[in-house]
């Protein structure tokens, strides 16, 4: 059984920055898609940033250019660094591990807990 397990989020203001941190249990993301998906209350969760197991990655229109997904040499870790925060960033951010990152999790085998991120003055 794979254990994802994030880390980072918090509150900031509008226009700050924070770095998101997905560990796993082994080296997952060197086998699978390691995936940042975000869900806001109400609304369905979304992708955000994924990074496939050769490290080619893929963003959601709304993230890119202010989004970047990376992960450690030993691939246990996963990041999502975010810059340009908006109020509407604020979600519960998941981390998802599987073959393919689907538009809303599907594909995703294992996901962690998810982390807050608010974005608030």
């Amino acid at each position: 059984q794979v254990q994802l397990v994030e880390s980072g989020g918090g509150l900031v203001q509008p226009g700050g920055s924070l770095r998101l941190s997905c560990a796993a249990s082994g080296s997952i993301f060197g086998i699978y898609t390691g995936a940042w998906y975000r869900q806001a209350p109400g609304k369905q969760r979304e992708l955000v940033a994924a990074i496939t197991s050769d490290g080619s990655t893929k963003y959601a229109d709304s993230m890119k250019g202010r989004f970047t997904i990376s992960r450690d040499n030993a691939k246990i870790t996963v990041y999502l660094q975010m810059n340009s925060l908006k109020p509407e960033d604020t979600a519960v951010y998941y981390c998802g591990t599987g073959v393919v990152a689907g538009p809303n999790g599907n594909g995703m085998k294992y996901w962690g807990k998810g982390t807050l991120v608010t974005v608030s003055s």
